[in-house]
């Protein structure tokens, strides 16, 4: 049951501590829109896209006005690309690409994800097809953003397509070298990719997903830095304590939006998605949350347990340096609840580690926080 404390504190959250919806994404099915022909196929994609997500943006600002919540992007992802287009007789897709860019424009999102291939155990035809169409693909395109799955615990890794994204990347810069690389910016090369995330740019629909979901992205590492200046100095089952209610303040507020749009736009409510991504305004860094939790500076012995706290992953702390003995890592097992989806670590849009940067002439630290998830 809400009372007015508990008002007051999401309210204090939203106002001072930058708590926003980063994104509602509606996922679409585009199984549907296979066809041999490539012309055929994009109408198809285009059509279907421009039909159920025609008032994504408008239901989100009516959202926003009415609730006071901000929602600060409306997106969309498909079906993985590499398999809707996998039967057209074509040798490049940017033209599915462009096609998913007009879709994006005139629905007025700011993203649309799924130019993408899951390719952790191997890749087929169409696979590489996507692959190779990807610089092409982000140099023409404005709001298309492309993600290439290239392992999994379970598989591996797939070196040959390692091997080639680290070609692709390159060529990518190489294109949009004149908008400064802004093509890498769109693509994501990623392992252990889940199928409903909501997040860009590496979003997509997967396959064992419904026709049409809507999933809601929240955002607020404000919000964990404030929750854990009241704990400092306390045991860390406290601090596992604290982030663990404060995720579920968020996640509460992010339900409220996805259930909200979803009846709205008549689709199934998907997930909420807990993810500190942060930004460069002040007081919404990861790295002072994990400064807040113990550690010295960002980057030093404990960040990647640290981070394991905040994801839930205990087998990433025990990674950490085993002379690391201020770390109880039975701390980290007993908190596995305590947990948000992920926390991302980037190096230009988290201020707390850019600081860090300018101060510090080794940035592999940093480069290994980052692929902690």
């Amino acid at each position: 049951m809400l009372n007015q404390k508990d008002i007051l504190e999401t309210q204090a959250m939203i106002e001072k501590q930058h708590l926003d919806i980063r994104t509602i994404t509606m996922g679409i099915s585009l199984l549907d829109c296979c066809d041999p022909d490539l012309r055929r196929c994009c109408d198809k994609i285009y059509k279907k896209i421009t039909r159920l997500a025609k008032n994504l943006v408008s239901v989100g600002n009516d959202i926003e006005a009415e609730f006071g919540i901000p929602i600060v992007n409306k997106r969309i992802s498909v079906t993985p690309i590499a398999l809707v287009a996998g039967s057209c007789d074509a040798e490049s897709y940017v033209e599915i690409a462009k096609t998913l860019d007009a879709a994006a424009k005139t629905c007025g999102v700011n993203f649309i994800g799924g130019f993408s291939a899951l390719v952790q155990k191997g890749a087929t035809t169409g696979d590489w097809k996507l692959i190779r169409s990807i610089p092409e693909a982000m140099a023409a395109t404005e709001r298309v953003c492309a993600s290439v799955n290239i392992g999994s615990t379970k598989a591996g890794l797939n070196m040959d397509a390692v091997a080639e994204m680290g070609r692709i990347i390159k060529r990518t810069a190489e294109l949009t070298a004149g908008d400064g690389c802004m093509g890498c910016a769109k693509v994501v090369v990623f392992a252990n990719a889940v199928e409903d995330n909501p997040f860009m740019a590496g979003a997509f629909h997967g396959v064992g997903e419904p026709e049409c979901v809507l999933n809601v992205g929240v955002s607020g590492p404000g919000v964990v830095h404030h929750a854990l200046q009241q704990v400092k100095g306390q045991p860390f089952d406290v601090v596992a304590e604290t982030i663990k209610k404060t995720a579920f303040q968020v996640t509460r507020m992010g339900q409220l939006v996805g259930v909200e749009a979803s009846h709205r736009l008549g689709v199934p409510f998907g997930i909420v998605d807990l993810s500190l991504a942060p930004t460069p305004a002040v007081g919404d860094s990861v790295a002072r949350i994990l400064e807040e939790m113990g550690l010295e500076v960002c980057g030093t012995h404990g960040t990647t347990a640290a981070l394991a706290l905040l994801n839930g992953d205990e087998d990433a702390a025990i990674l950490e340096d085993a002379g690391d003995a201020d770390f109880d890592l039975k701390a980290v097992d007993s908190a596995k609840t305590a947990e948000f989806n992920d926390a991302v670590i980037q190096l230009l849009s988290d201020a707390g580690v850019t600081n860090e940067w300018k101060n510090h002439t080794d940035v592999e630290p940093f480069l290994y926080a980052t692929a902690i998830k």
